[in-house]
């Protein structure tokens, strides 16, 4: 905005906008005072407007920061709204902090510059996480699996040693099992050879030896259906205890599903993986990362690059004026307070003095009147004596 540079006389004439106002209300500046330095003016103005993208990009990036948590948008806002306003109270107090006669100290500039690294790193995350937000989603998708897996291992090494227990006894029964059906095979097999004469003794028809592996035959196959009988309710509970290991895996592997993600943190364990394994991301994400600090930053390096004018010379003489002028009333106050106790006393005096010369006489004549109703009395003397001291005489002040 041009201005034209007025006489000295008539300077004070200048009546700035609200958004000069404003912006210097950011900066942390003084109207009053500001209002007559021409040149500061607009150096009040740049860091007024630092002050106002850094409010904008800090509310930005904690709205996205709570969006990442919290589905309902309005209160995403809100909080955005609060955090962001909460950075604008800490960078107007940094740069307030930093004037003419302390931008040479390094331990407060150290002090705010590490303050305001702190924040920029913090707010630097949300900013990253929503310019590659298509990037973060496909690896969070791929180390939730890989999470999955990890699961699925775990409940794996946790059941093992059920399952085999399990299964070695399934095993167990039905190897013998397999093993009774052979020999009722076999035992079939050289009964119906020695039948048809293809094997046994070549004769065809029953005779004493058929009969024989008959008889040896079918108990065989007794013995396998009774050991059937047995065994096979047995498999059938192995299976069913087989199958209610695999029913509780399943049931943690869809529990450990439903924890699973997209929130904040998983973001950042996706972004920290992919700048890890992708190296064409790593120097731009830094350099991004230097950027938004820089956001953060620009206040404070702004009020501590930008020269210093008339304004800060005029902030410091008038607090000096105003703690002088401060000083001076209070030992105005107090000469007065010192004045009013002193002549105060002095009128208690004189008006006491004078109390007890009228007085006077009054108090004689009822010590008459006391002394003859006790001489007309049997009272005794010590008596009469401790209710005077009451009546007439006086008590210390405490």
């Amino acid at each position: 905005m041009s201005e034209s540079f007025s006489s000295l006389s008539q300077r004070e004439s200048y009546t700035p906008t609200w958004w000069d106002n404003f912006l210097w209300w950011l900066s942390t500046a003084e109207r009053e005072l500001l209002v007559d330095c021409v040149v500061d003016r607009n150096r009040y103005r740049i860091i007024g407007t630092m002050v106002l993208g850094t409010w904008a990009f800090a509310t930005l990036a904690w709205t996205y920061f709570w969006s990442t948590i919290n589905s309902n948008w309005v209160f995403s806002i809100l909080l955005g709204l609060f955090m962001g306003f909460i950075i604008l109270t800490i960078d107007r107090a940094l740069i307030k902090g930093i004037n003419k006669f302390n931008k040479t100290k390094v331990a407060p500039l150290l002090l705010r510059s590490l303050l305001a690294i702190t924040l920029g790193t913090f707010m630097a995350q949300p900013a990253i996480l929503f310019m590659f937000d298509k990037e973060i989603k496909l690896q969070s998708s791929l180390d939730n699996e890989k999470r999955k897996q990890a699961k699925q291992k775990e409940l794996d090494s946790l059941y093992i040693p059920q399952k085999q227990e399990l299964q070695l006894k399934k095993t167990i029964l039905q190897n013998e099992l397999a093993n009774k059906y052979n020999e009722v095979n076999t035992a079939r097999q050289a009964f119906v050879q020695e039948i048809d004469g293809t094997g046994g003794s070549g004769k065809v028809g029953i005779k004493n030896i058929a009969i024989a592996k008959k008889y040896e035959y079918e108990k065989i196959d007794g013995e396998y259906k009774m050991l059937a009988q047995q065994s096979l309710p047995k498999i059938a509970g192995l299976d069913s205890g087989l199958a209610v290991i695999d029913g509780m895996i399943k049931k943690e592997n869809e529990i450990f599903s439903g924890f699973l993600n997209n929130g904040f943190l998983t973001r950042i364990e996706a972004l920290s993986n992919l700048v890890k394994n992708n190296q064409a991301l790593q120097m731009r994400y830094y350099l991004i990362i230097i950027i938004l600090m820089l956001i953060e930053l620009m206040p404070v390096l702004a009020k501590t690059l930008i020269p210093s004018g008339t304004y800060d010379e005029k902030v410091k003489l008038r607090e000096e004026m105003e703690k002088e002028i401060a000083q001076g009333n209070q030992i105005k106050e107090r000469d007065l307070k010192e004045l009013y106790n002193r002549l105060a006393k002095e009128n208690d005096e004189k008006f006491i003095h004078h109390f007890f010369e009228v007085s006077k006489d009054e108090r004689q004549q009822k010590m008459k009147d006391q002394l003859s109703r006790w001489t007309a009395s049997n009272e005794s003397f010590d008596g009469f004596w401790e209710s005077l001291k009451k009546d007439m005489l006086t008590k210390q002040e405490n």
